[in-house]
């Protein structure tokens, strides 16, 4: 029985050694490349409410998707997602952008229009990461950025259809019904 367990040991040992040859002999063009994002912004000044198209590249990475965020002033330090202001990336909130695997591109349009948060003139810088982290837990390899100034909507702000007073009176006789009803219902 030894002489088959010290055969197999000799087996394995040669089988690790001719692995690692391989791996020594292996040309460094056949290794991935180092990871890679890249990000464009266009147009990289626009108004708040107009759409920006986000693309890019990713080499280097296995996956199928990105990760977006933006940092800018009023916003988390962290990052929030593009298309909720509010809620700080890395809380379950990321934008996302499928990657074609043939090619290692991914496009996203941002809408400005339609995002739940205030957007404020300034300047902003939207990430890419390659896996679902905020700004302070990323890899230095695994992000690119794109800077983005916005400008005052060009669109005139709607007004309200109605008088704000008529709101506040309508609340307080839809209270005092519901006062009346809770009242009745003790007697």
């Amino acid at each position: 029985m030894e002489t088959n367990n010290s055969g197999m040991c000799m087996r394995l040992a040669c089988l690790l050694v001719a692995g690692a040859l391989l791996l020594v002999a292996m040309p460094a063009s056949a290794a991935s490349p180092d990871p890679a994002l890249t990000i464009n912004a266009s147009p990289s000044t626009a108004h708040i409410g107009d759409t920006i198209l986000l693309d890019g590249t990713v080499t280097g990475i296995n996956t199928i998707a990105v990760f977006l965020f933006v940092t800018g002033d009023g916003l988390d330090k962290r990052g929030v997602a593009l298309d909720n202001l509010n809620i700080p990336a890395g809380r379950g909130m990321f934008t996302t952008a499928p990657v074609r695997i043939a090619d290692g591109s991914w496009t996203y349009t941002w809408d400005t229009s339609i995002i739940v948060g205030t957007l404020r003139p300034g300047n902003y810088t939207v990430y890419v990461v390659g896996s679902p982290v905020d700004r302070q837990r990323f890899m230095e390899t695994e992000y690119a950025t794109a800077e983005i100034t916005f400008l005052p909507s060009e669109r005139p702000v709607a007004e309200t259809p109605l008088d704000p007073v008529l709101s506040v009176v309508a609340l307080v006789i839809v209270a005092g019904v519901g006062l009346c009803q809770f009242s009745s219902r003790r007697r």
